[in-house]
């Protein structure tokens, strides 16, 4: 397959983007990132499969323990709790399904390894995580691609109401292109198109959709147009029109737009031009490698922006697959920090990258040591914490690297 020319990634795109953001009243200048993938080939049932992986334990076999009295109303206290988070987050609740094909570049690797090696890549291939879809897959095959996915995902966890997760990286142009031009016409016709047939094979799974990543850039369109946003918008909509669908749309990062770039009321911006109103809230960190404990700080601290301006009642998820040693973006002095170096240990003083936090809901395990501050905002704001970014591909892109893929498994605190 046509593997599409590399997206321009580095000083020549942040000065693109640095100069349009200039025309903005809430920018000055921006910096970031991308990551679709260049290839998707055919998903294909798995030749093993996996044991099947949730997104949480048992609140009940946390329970401390006590007295028999004391044990009891704790786990029925533990129990009631978790059930009241399954009530109000539809990520909660059920399995979450781990796609088998060779869509996923972690896959294949992990299926023909033995030993250690199979072990580690485990953590990877195993994990719940959202697979990329952009306009790398044509208006014609987009329906059916989706389509295998979803029942990939659904056949590894047993269950048709697994939840499954994708990332939408439609957009065109995008990045610094969408910086010095418009869509066309023509362009707009076919994203509309696309995601309606994206929308139709997703139909009533349930699903967890991250809506175009690297948001920002949509604050970048020339003389300040909405066009970009408005069909980000459309997607929002449309999406989020079906059964189960759970919709986040990206607004970048703790560290983007950082304050000089207009911080939260920047992001802010961002969810609402992009259509907020309709999805279930927003997605942060997604090609980035910022702290948990910030994202979190972000993502609380957009909703609550999103609710002094009337839309209430919006949630977010934290992309946690490159986190576990969080570091400023804009920190890294290596040559390309879309494909930052793995640290080397877990003493390794960075910057550098490591597995976050593992998919979860389940935001209060003493095993993430999140500060008490920290658990107590995604309780009451956040959906998830999410794999969506994939740190073990080359650029964050493709290839997949096994050395790269493996120093992050054995490095990794959980």
């Amino acid at each position: 397959m046509p593997v599409p020319p590399p997206s321009s990634r580095h000083p020549a795109r942040t000065s693109a983007l640095i100069a349009a953001l200039a025309l903005s009243a809430a920018l000055s200048s921006c910096s970031g990132t991308s990551g679709p993938p260049r290839s998707d080939p055919a998903p294909a049932t798995p030749p093993v499969a996996p044991s099947q992986t949730r997104a949480t334990p048992s609140a009940v076999a946390k329970v401390h323990h006590a007295g028999p009295a004391l044990h009891r109303t704790n786990a029925w206290l533990a129990a009631m709790r978790q059930r009241r988070i399954e009530a109000q987050n539809p990520l909660a609740g059920r399995p979450w399904g781990v796609y088998g094909g060779d869509g996923e570049m972690a896959w294949a690797p992990y299926v023909r390894a033995g030993g250690e090696t199979r072990e580690l890549l485990g953590k990877i291939a195993l994990a719940p995580k959202a697979k990329w879809f952009g306009g790398w897959i044509s208006d014609a095959a987009i329906a059916d691609k989706v389509r295998g996915y979803i029942a990939s995902a659904q056949q590894q966890a047993g269950s048709a109401d697994a939840l499954v997760q994708m990332s939408v990286f439609r957009m065109h142009p995008w990045e610094d292109e969408a910086c010095h031009r418009l869509p066309t016409a023509a362009e707009s016709a076919s994203y509309r198109t696309w995601i309606e047939r994206f929308a139709s094979a997703v139909g009533d799974a349930h699903a967890a959709i991250i809506l175009q990543p690297d948001g920002p850039f949509a604050l970048c369109a020339p003389h300040g147009s909405h066009t970009p946003s408005d069909l980000i918008a459309f997607a929002a909509r449309t999406l989020s029109a079906l059964p189960h669908a759970s919709v986040y749309i990206d607004v970048g990062a703790a560290d983007w737009p950082i304050e000089s770039q207009g911080g939260v009321a920047a992001a802010t911006r961002i969810a609402i031009q992009d259509g907020v109103r309709y999805a279930r809230g927003i997605a942060l960190n997604t090609t980035h490698y910022s702290s948990t404990v910030d994202e979190v700080q972000r993502g609380a601290d957009v909703v609550r922006a999103l609710a002094a301006q009337g839309i209430r009642d919006k949630h977010f998820v934290v992309n946690t697959s490159s986190n576990g040693k969080g570091f400023v973006f804009g920190d890294y002095r290596g040559p390309d920090p879309d494909n930052a170096r793995v640290c080397e240990s877990q003493q390794d003083p960075g910057p550098c990258v490591a597995l976050g936090i593992p998919p979860t809901y389940d935001f209060d395990d003493p095993a993430w040591g999140l500060p008490r501050h920290t658990v107590e905002l995604a309780q009451r704001y956040a959906d998830a914490f999410l794999w969506i970014g994939r740190p073990w591909l080359y650029d964050q892109k493709e290839p997949f690297v096994l050395s790269r893929a493996l120093t992050l498994a054995r490095v990794s605190r959980w």
